[in-house]
């Protein structure tokens, strides 16, 4: 089950990166002023722009596992920060306790990740935290 899971994210990140990444560059020049960016929203966008942001300076290998590993740190660690906003703004208990399970497993995914980059010879990305 969580290999087939797994699967189902390297395959929904690697579909959906390269265009993420493209559009990006689109929305360099938007005026976001319009949009509510208070509260819990501003974080999640927050921790949003700093994943896209990471990824897209980011120095790919051109090795399969090595570049999904590099770029699945940043998009678990957008999770986490996205979690966090919600621990510090959230009132359902139900959700805040399901964004402290989200922490939880994708600190150990990262350490997962790091450590089989670091076994690969390929420098992990710099933590943002």
């Amino acid at each position: 089950m969580k290999t087939s899971a797994l699967a189902a994210v390297a395959a929904l990140v690697m579909t959906t990166s390269g265009y993420a990444i493209a559009q990006s560059d689109n929305m360099a020049g938007m005026d976001h002023s319009a949009m509510n960016m208070e509260g819990a929203t501003g974080g999640y966008m927050a921790a949003m722009d700093t994943m896209m942001s990471s990824m897209q300076g980011m120095k790919l290998t051109g090795d399969a596992d090595a570049d999904f590993l590099l770029m699945m740190i940043p998009h678990h660690q957008s999770a986490i920060d996205m979690a966090k906003v919600e621990l510090e703004q959230g009132d359902d208990e139900g959700t805040r306790a399901l964004a402290q399970k989200v922490i939880d497993a994708q600190e150990a995914e990262i350490a997962e990740m790091t450590a089989l980059l670091k076994a690969m010879g390929v420098e992990p990305p710099a933590a943002s935290n």
